[in-house]
């Protein structure tokens, strides 16, 4: 009897869940006319860029950046020259997928092992940093924000392996007089590891001073430093992405399926006779 038990509690269970009551059968209507969302085909994997990504380092060259001459490039992976690159097109809102890893044999310590680093619209730091058994200061190491907050946990893994950050990057915006109306901010992943959770940067990244904000463009470019050890980074793109906003089309109401009766929020539902 126990096997047949087992079934017809499931039935039970799915029929429960399956039937809606009463109170389901009120829908609310939020009255917004959404613009269809665009189609993007996803790469073979998590790592490959998405149709709409823009390739900025594909293993072929550094065409896409200012100063990549400078920089060797060799079985698909760029290696740290001399100077410090940027894209040569610039972005605001976007996600960014960047693949890096710390230099083989590990030399130096603390901030002079494996250092480089992510520069956001050219001001904002994500750290690139050996921080595999290599003890610094909390907020210089890989997947801090420079200065501003650590990652809230270290991801890292061993030199010569391949580190891979994706980011979800607001840009802040600026009233017309200059001052700030919102500030940046930053969802970030390190090794699949969540690092920071929509964390609000207090300004641009500074070694000598405290961060703060300058007014800029809207858009710029992004920047991988030169700090003087040779940090390799491969498979770099970048998706513009824009908030999806609907527009007001009706007051916003419900409708009960049952009766098929309609009434608006705020008002009180028609009474049963």
């Amino acid at each position: 009897m126990g096997p047949v038990f087992c079934r017809c509690t499931a039935l039970f269970l799915v029929l429960t869940v399956a039937a809606p009551t009463s109170a389901q059968r009120v829908e609310y209507l939020p009255g917004i006319d959404w613009p269809e969302p665009a189609v993007v085909t996803p790469g073979r994997c998590d790592s490959a860029p998405p149709s709409d990504a823009i390739i900025l380092f594909n293993g072929k060259d550094l065409s896409a950046w200012e100063g990549g001459e400078n920089w060797k490039v060799r079985n698909c992976v760029a290696t740290v020259g001399k100077g410090t690159i940027k894209t040569k097109q610039s972005f605001g809102d976007m996600q960014l997928h960047i693949e890096w890893s710390a230099p083989v044999p590990a030399e130096g310590e603390g901030q002079g092992r494996g250092n480089s680093g992510v520069m956001i619209m050219e001001s904002y730091e994500l750290q690139v940093l050996d921080s595999f058994q290599n003890e610094t200061y909390f907020d210089g190491q890989a997947g801090a924000i420079y200065k501003q907050s650590p990652p809230m946990v270290n991801a890292m893994r061993p030199p010569g392996e391949w580190n891979v950050y994706e980011v979800a990057w607001t840009a802040p915006r600026f009233k017309d007089d200059g001052s700030l109306e919102s500030p940046a901010s930053i969802t970030a992943f390190h090794n699949g590891v969540l690092i920071h959770n929509h964390f609000e940067l207090a300004g641009r990244s500074h070694w000598h001073q405290p961060a703060s904000y300058e007014q800029h463009e809207a858009k710029m470019p992004i920047a991988l430093q030169d700090h003087g050890n040779p940090v390799r980074y491969r498979n770099i793109w970048v998706r513009e992405f824009k908030q999806i906003k609907g527009t007001p089309k009706e007051t916003p109401s419900y409708i009960n399926h049952d009766t098929g009766e309609k009434w608006n929020e705020g008002e009180e539902p028609p009474k049963s006779e």
